[in-house]
């Protein structure tokens, strides 16, 4: 009798993808881990943005987030407001960030050495100096965001830095930061100083974003192969001329107004404390205008973080 036998399968054997087979951290982890995550992003944004607003000591608290729908997140936000699509850590996740005009003026005004009161005045349009503030601010809170989700882990390819801002409009439906059906957890930051100003800004991610942002849920970690570092100061880049102008101060004319002039006629300007040094539409730095060997001179005051070099040495002990 012949007891061997050849046994075909009927059909391929299954093959699970590890969103199926590993299990993710349970509601009361995951709570958890949401607020060690705000405590960490408070603590870093009290610090960064310390330089940004005169030097200021800053208390700075995340609220619990509201689970709300992509369309009341954008309800609640408003149809206009100064918003930055912003993007963050080494998986790219991208977020909402919104400063009302109020808010957005009394940071400008704090930046500027002034008292930093939030008023009721709304204004029609952000002045420029404003929408450079909250440009410069989104990029700090996207890096720290960046920062309490996943470390030092460095930047993915085709990103500079550690967070940055991909576009702004005042209308953040026309950004469309996700879907209008999807969940959404809506955080409100708020930032206090010592003398008695408080700033809040809203902060909207898509819920499944969110869950690759928290530390801990079991996110593989990017490859770290060999990196070569490099220095936007090298040839051929080190020597090419950019055109640098300083923005001394900026007002509004009527249009009638604008075609009466004639040579001769005085504009009175008002000048603040500091003033902006631009590359094109880039903020490289703020400065204080004085005089230097008879000539006219900006003394800087302030380099954004995002406009200062990265380092290009090595830590020893630290492989590459």
């Amino acid at each position: 009798m012949r007891m061997g036998h050849d046994f075909a399968p009927a059909r391929a054997a299954a093959v699970h993808c590890p969103e199926l087979t590993t299990r993710g951290p349970r509601p009361e982890e995951t709570a958890a881990l949401m607020a060690a995550w705000r405590r960490d992003l408070a603590r870093l944004l009290a610090d960064d943005l310390s330089g940004l607003l005169s030097g200021d000591r800053l208390d700075v608290n995340i609220t619990e987030p509201e689970k709300l729908s992509g369309a009341d997140a954008l309800r609640r936000i408003g149809p206009l407001a100064a918003n930055s699509l912003i993007r963050c850590g080494a998986s790219g996740e991208t977020a909402l960030l919104s400063f009302d005009f109020a808010t957005a003026i009394a940071l400008t005004d704090r930046s500027f050495g002034g008292d930093g009161r939030v008023t009721g005045h709304v204004p029609e349009a952000l002045p420029r100096s404003a929408a450079l503030l909250v440009e410069e601010t989104a990029t700090m809170i996207a890096g720290a965001i960046t920062t309490a989700s996943f470390g030092d882990m460095p930047p993915p390819a085709g990103l500079a830095s550690a967070g940055e801002v991909i576009v702004r409009s005042e209308s953040a439906a026309r950004l469309k930061p996700f879907p209008l059906d999807r969940e959404t957890l809506f955080f409100v930051l708020e930032i206090a100083n010592r003398q008695g100003s408080t700033w809040r800004a809203a902060l909207a991610v898509a819920a499944e974003r969110m869950a690759r942002l928290l530390p801990g849920t079991g996110r593989r970690a990017r490859p770290r192969g060999p990196r070569t570092p490099a220095s936007g100061l090298a040839a051929p880049f080190g020597a090419m001329p950019l055109p640098l102008h300083v923005v001394l101060a900026e007002f509004d004319l009527s249009l009638a107004r604008l075609q009466s002039l004639a040579p001769g006629d005085t504009i009175p300007l008002a000048m603040g404390r500091q003033v902006p040094l631009m590359a094109g539409e880039t903020l490289v730095g703020h400065g204080a205008v004085g005089t230097a060997e008879d000539r006219m001179a900006i003394r800087l005051t302030r380099i954004p973080q995002s406009a200062q070099p990265a380092p290009s040495f090595q830590p020893e002990g630290v492989a590459p």
